[in-house]
């Protein structure tokens, strides 16, 4: 399904014509050019993928993951699940490349972890999409957000 009819299908077609400019200029003030062109797909291998990032190199080589696939995603109009993707973006990530090699030939690798941390999630924070953010491990807040909601929590969370 395409990105923007998935969004509208969400969110609804009036909420999407609002967000879509507001997030294309919040993101250039980041030098991020986000682009609503491609393809929804399944991303689960990524998220093996990231699992196995944290596993191999620690917050360090996630991030750099992280990085590259939103790149590939909301920039370029690649599928985060496409294999050759996923590959491009582990090694530019600097995954080792056997590692690489093992999650693209096995799909069992990382799998329990994902859907262990899934059921986690689900259970403890009531998370069901993205992106989830769990304020002093205590305060959950789903959905893209602005900063005033991040500020208004941390007031509270000061008082």
């Amino acid at each position: 399904m395409s990105k923007l009819k998935a969004y509208e299908e969400k969110f609804g077609a009036d909420r999407v014509a609002s967000m879509i400019p507001y997030m294309k200029k919040v993101g250039a003030e980041h030098g991020i050019e986000f682009s609503y062109g491609g393809a929804i797909g399944n991303t689960f291998d990524s998220h093996r993928f990231l699992w196995q990032a944290r596993e191999t190199g620690g917050s360090v080589l996630q991030n750099a993951l992280v990085d590259r696939l939103f790149a590939a995603y909301f920039e370029n109009e690649q599928s985060a699940g496409d294999p050759a993707v996923l590959r491009e973006c582990a090694e530019d990530a600097g995954f080792p490349p056997d590692v690489v090699d093992r999650l693209l030939s096995d799909e069992t690798v990382g799998k329990a972890g994902v859907e262990s941390e899934l059921k986690e999630f689900r259970r403890k924070w009531s998370a069901t999409g993205v992106p989830l953010f769990v304020i002093n491990g205590k305060i959950p807040m789903s959905g893209a957000r602005d900063p005033e909601d991040f500020a208004e929590v941390f007031r509270k969370l000061l008082k």
